[in-house]
């Protein structure tokens, strides 16, 4: 093969890369995209995609759990990147032509595996390898518990505990995490793998540490201290021992290569 051959090859593929139109469908796939190097082939994204401060500017599709076909259509994209929970819509895009991708990002193998899998698609392995390579780490070289417990994690926070708290179950990455930490779920049931409870669920699991996962971005409006005061109210061996806490980062709730950070930060929450 002549070098003008090779030569005329490789322009031919920088300039298929050039024109690539990425559109993701959640926050996880937009972080991931860009902790590859490739946000500049992002051409929109879902709501909530707030990190990078990049990923803010770029137009919104709808939510991530309902995304606008016609949105997305009208950009024209080479590529539409989604999670499990968007199947349908991926399934209809597909009708038209547009190449799709579909990853599982419930639990920490997933999470990386998903990441290798959009690295090798977007010819970013490199990229990909370094960015599994720092969960890895995390999850070998965070200090196990030395006094393992039962630990409950709590999405959101609110001042009624009546019904309608969302904890961690069992196959998602904070399971995950809290195993890596050296403790054990206090939620022992492997039905579902977000769980819905009352107050009195919680007393019947009776945690002996409790975590919520805060987001003044979400739950501006939630009084606080009230809402500890409430969950302290509970009779768990938690509140006795007076593990519970609250906690407030961004990328907590975020299955993407930032889940290194989630690993550090419950760690240290849970084995202080």
């Amino acid at each position: 093969m002549s070098i003008k051959t090779l030569l005329l090859i490789s322009l031919f593929i920088l300039n298929l890369w050039a024109n690539e139109r990425v559109v993701s469908l959640s926050p996880s796939i937009t972080e991931i995209i860009y902790g590859l190097h490739h946000g500049n082939a992002l051409v929109a994204t879902s709501s909530y995609s707030l990190y990078p401060k990049e990923a803010q500017k770029l137009p919104v599709i709808g939510g991530y759990q309902t995304p606008n076909i016609e949105k997305i259509i009208a950009l024209c994209p080479t590529l539409v990147v989604g999670q499990t929970f968007n199947q349908n819509t991926l399934e209809q895009l597909k009708k038209f032509h547009i190449k799709t991708v579909m990853l599982t990002l419930k639990t920490l193998p997933d999470i990386q595996n998903s990441i290798k899998k959009l690295g090798e698609i977007l010819h970013a392995l490199k990229e990909a390898k370094k960015l599994n390579t720092n969960i890895t780490n995390a999850i070998t070289n965070t200090p196990k518990a030395k006094h393992p417990h039962s630990v409950m994690i709590v999405y959101g926070l609110k001042e009624d505990l009546r019904n309608g708290i969302y904890i961690a179950g069992h196959g998602i990455f904070f399971d995950d995490i809290i195993k890596v930490c050296g403790n054990t779920n206090a939620y022992t049931s492997h039905t579902t793998n977000q769980p819905v409870l009352n107050y009195e669920n919680v007393i019947a699991l009776n945690p002996q540490q409790i975590i919520i996962l805060h987001s003044h971005a979400t739950e501006p409006n939630v009084n606080i201290k009230q809402a500890l005061q409430n969950w302290y109210a509970l009779p768990t061996k938690a509140a006795k021992n007076k593990k519970i806490s609250i906690i407030d980062e961004d990328y907590l709730h975020i299955p993407s290569q930032r889940v290194a950070l989630t690993i550090k930060r419950l760690c240290g929450e849970m084995n202080d």
